[in-house]
C-alpha cells in the first residue's frame, strides 16, 4: 500500500465520516478522530515519508506541520468571517470575559491539575495549560449546527471559540519562550513586549489585507469567479508573512482580516463565505483524519488512570470553574451558564500546537532539556479525544433538558401569512410543531398573533431579519407568499440555514409555466403539494369552504378510507410519523401515508374547476 492511497483515503474517509453524522446525529469529530485512528492502525504515514527521504526520521512533521498551519489559518479565516459585530450586543461581554478571565482561570486550573496528577514539572504543566486554553470552531462549529440551541448562547459560544484560538496559540509561544528558551533569565518586560509585537503585526496585517481585498471588491478589480480564491491567496500570503514576523500573530492576521471582509459596509461576501464554508468542510475532515492517524493509541493508554483523572478534572471541574466565575455579572442566565459550561471540546489548533513544540523540545540540547515532554502531545490529543467524545454526545441532551434547544428541528418557517396559511399554521401548532409565520403585511401578522401565532412582520429577503429570527426547533422554510419571485428569492436566501433538502415553495402559477414572462424551474425549490395546487387555488379552495383536517391513521381507519369518504376530494399535504418528524407531499416525491402516521390534508366537498382560475388570470398569485 503506497503513500498515495494514503492521501487518496484522507478525504475520502473525511467526508464519509462527516456523511454518517450527519445521518446519525453522532458527533462529526469523534467520528473523523475514530477513522483517522482506524487508518494509522494500517496505514503509519510517517513511515512513508521516511522512506520517500531516506531516513529522515523529522520529515513527517516537517513536512506535515506547514500544511496543518496553512489549513489552520483557512479555517480561522472563514471563522472570522462569521463574526458579526452585531453579535456583540448579545455576547460581547460574556465573550470577552471567558476569553480572558476565563482563559487565566482554565490555564491555572489546568497547570495545576497536570502537575499533580500527571506528575508534570512545573513548566511543563504551564506549558501544557496555556495549549488547552483553546477550544476552537473546528469543534465547536459543527456541535452547534448539531444542537442548534438559543441564539445568545450559540453566539458567546461562536466568539469563544473562533477568539480564544489565537489567543491560546500566542500564550502558549510566549510561555514556550520564556520558560524553555529563556528558562534562566525570564522577563515579565520581554514577555509583555512579545506579546505586544505579536498582537500589533497580527492585527496590523489582517486590517491590512481586509482593506486590501475590500477595495479591489469594492472597485470591481477583481472578478467575481476569482473573489473566492482570491480571499484564500491573500489570507495565506499574509499569514504566512505575520508567522514571519511574529510567531503565532498568523492566527491573528487571517482571524482580523475575515471579520474587517465580513463587518465592511456595502460589501457582499457571500460568495466568499460559501466558498470557504466548503473548504472548511473539507479541511476539517483531512486534518482530523491525518493527525488521527499519526495517534499513537497505545501511548494514550499507557497514561492509565491519572489520564482520565485529569480528564475528568478539566471537564467537571476546570471548565465550569472558569465559566462560572468569569460570567458573574452578565446577563447569561443559569441555564445558559451550564451549557456554556458543558460545552468546551478541543480542536485542531490544540493539536497542532502541541505536536510542534513536543517537536522542538526534543531537540533542546541537554541544558534545557524538559522531563516528560514527549508526552505533551499525547496528553493533548488525550484530551481532545476525551473533551469531543464528552462534550458530543451530552451537548444534545443536555440542551433539550435546559430548555436551549427543541428535540428535534422539524419546524417550519413559513414565508406568508395569508388566512389559509394562518389555519395550517395553527394544525401544526395543534400537533406540537414549531411554527413562525414572516410577512410584510402588519394587517396579516397581527390577525396571526391574536390567533396565538409566532409570528414576525419583516420581509423574509432581509438578511438582518434572517440573522435575527428565533430559529430554535426549526429546519424547513415553506415559502407560501403569492409571489413566485419573492417565493424562489426566499428559498436562495435561505439555504445556508436550511439545505436545500428543506427549502419548499409553492408551484409556479400555470399561466407563467410555458411563456416567456414566467420564471424558470431551476430557480424553485422542491415544489410543494401538486402541480395544480397555485397561491390562487389554494386560497379560492378555502374561500369556498375547504378546510385542513389532521387525521390519525389506524388499522380500522386507513389511508384509502379517508381518500373515500372525501370522494377524492382531499389533497394530502403532509405526514408526522409517531416521532413528529414532518415529511412534505411533494410533486417529486408523492407521499403514501401507512397505519400509525398523522397526515395534514385540504379536503372540501367542492371541487373548484380548472376554467375558475382562467377567469382570475389577472389576479396576482
Amino acid at each position: 500500500m503506497d503513500f498515495l492511497f494514503y492521501l487518496a483515503m484522507v478525504p475520502a474517509l473525511g467526508i464519509t465520516a462527516q456523511w454518517i453524522a450527519w445521518r446519525t446525529g453522532l458527533p462529526g469529530i469523534l467520528l473523523l478522530l475514530v477513522f483517522g485512528m482506524t487508518l494509522g492502525h494500517f496505514i503509519e504515514p510517517d513511515l512513508f515519508l521516511r522512506d520517500l527521504t531516506h531516513g529522515n526520521e523529522q520529515a513527517g512533521p516537517i513536512l506535515l506541520f506547514p500544511l496543518v498551519s496553512l489549513s489552520v489559518a483557512v479555517i480561522m479565516l472563514e471563522g472570522g468571517l462569521s463574526l458579526n459585530l452585531k453579535e456583540l450586543r448579545e455576547a460581547g461581554n460574556a465573550a470577552f470575559r471567558l476569553c480572558t478571565i476565563g482563559a487565566i482561570i482554565s490555564c491555572a486550573g489546568v497547570m495545576i491539575a497536570a502537575h499533580y496528577i500527571l506528575d508534570f514539572g512545573w513548566r511543563l504543566s504551564l506549558l501544557l495549560g496555556a495549549i488547552l486554553v483553546v477550544t476552537g470552531p473546528t469543534v465547536i462549529g459543527p456541535l452547534l449546527r448539531q444542537v442548534r440551541p438559543s441564539k445568545r448562547v450559540t453566539s458567546t459560544l461562536k466568539w469563544e471559540g473562533i477568539v480564544i484560538d489565537p489567543i491560546g496559540a500566542v500564550l502558549a509561544v510566549l510561555v514556550f519562550d520564556q520558560l524553555m528558551m529563556h528558562v534562566n533569565d525570564p522577563s515579565l518586560w520581554s514577555a509583555a513586549l512579545m506579546l505586544f509585537e505579536t498582537a500589533l503585526v497580527g492585527a496590523g496585517l489582517g486590517i491590512a489585507g481586509g482593506m486590501t481585498l475590500a477595495f479591489a471588491f469594492r472597485h470591481y478589480l477583481i472578478p467575481d469567479h476569482l473573489q473566492g480564491i482570491a480571499t484564500l491567496a491573500i489570507g495565506m500570503l499574509f499569514f504566512a508573512i505575520s508567522d514571519h514576523i511574529a510567531s503565532e500573530s498568523g492566527l491573528i492576521a487571517v482571524t482580523v482580516l475575515g471579520m474587517w471582509l465580513s463587518n465592511s459596509k456595502n460589501l457582499n461576501v457571500e460568495s466568499i463565505i460559501e466558498f470557504k464554508e466548503n473548504l472548511r468542510t473539507l479541511l476539517i475532515g483531512c486534518l482530523f483524519i491525518v493527525l488521527g492517524s499519526r495517534v499513537n493509541v497505545d501511548e494514550i493508554l499507557a497514561i492509565g488512570i491519572p489520564g482520565l483523572l485529569f480528564l475528568a478534572v478539566l471537564i467537571l471541574l476546570i471548565r465550569p470553574a472558569s465559566v462560572y466565575l468569569s460570567l458573574l455579572g452578565t446577563p447569561l442566565n443559569l441555564r445558559e451558564k451550564a451549557f456554556i459550561a458543558a460545552m468546551a471540546p478541543r480542536g485542531i489548533v490544540a493539536a497542532a500546537v502541541s505536536s510542534v513544540f513536543a517537536l522542538e523540545m526534543e531537540s533542546l540540547p541537554g541544558s534545557l532539556a524538559i522531563e516528560d515532554a514527549q508526552h505533551l502531545d499525547t496528553v493533548t490529543f488525550l484530551v481532545i479525544l476525551g473533551t469531543v467524545t464528552s462534550y458530543g454526545l451530552t451537548a444534545s441532551p443536555l440542551a433539550r433538558i435546559l430548555g436551549l434547544s427543541q428535540q428535534n428541528n422539524h419546524g417550519i418557517l413559513i414565508a406568508g401569512a395569508d388566512t389559509w396559511i394562518r389555519d395550517l399554521a395553527l394544525e401544526f401548532k395543534k400537533l406540537g410543531l414549531p411554527v413562525l409565520l414572516v410577512d410584510t403585511n402588519y394587517n396579516k401578522i397581527a390577525k396571526a398573533k391574536i390567533a396565538g401565532l409566532n409570528a414576525v412582520c419583516a420581509n423574509i429577503l432581509n438578511e438582518h431579519v434572517r440573522e435575527d429570527l428565533d430559529l430554535n426547533g426549526i429546519g424547513k422554510l415553506m415559502a407560501l407568499t403569492q409571489n413566485d419571485e419573492v417565493n424562489s428569492l426566499a428559498v436562495r436566501e435561505c439555504q445556508p440555514l436550511f439545505g436545500r433538502a428543506n427549502l419548499y415553495q409553492l408551484t409556479f402559477r400555470k399561466q407563467n409555466q410555458h411563456n416567456r414572462r414566467g420564471l424558470t424551474r431551476n430557480l424553485m425549490g422542491r415544489e410543494l403539494f401538486d402541480p395544480e395546487l397555485t397561491f390562487s387555488k389554494l386560497e379560492d379552495f378555502h374561500e369556498v369552504g375547504a378546510r385542513f383536517k389532521t387525521t390519525t391513521l389506524s388499522e380500522s381507519y386507513s389511508y384509502q378510507d379517508f381518500l373515500d369518504r372525501y370522494q377524492n376530494g382531499a389533497k394530502l399535504l403532509f405526514v408526522i410519523d409517531e416521532l413528529q418528524n414532518l415529511s412534505v407531499n411533494t410533486v417529486e416525491h408523492q407521499l403514501n401515508p401507512v397505519q400509525g402516521q398523522t397526515i395534514i390534508a385540504l379536503v372540501s366537498s367542492t371541487v373548484i374547476p380548472d376554467s375558475h382560475e382562467a377567469k382570475n388570470e389577472n389576479r396576482p398569485a
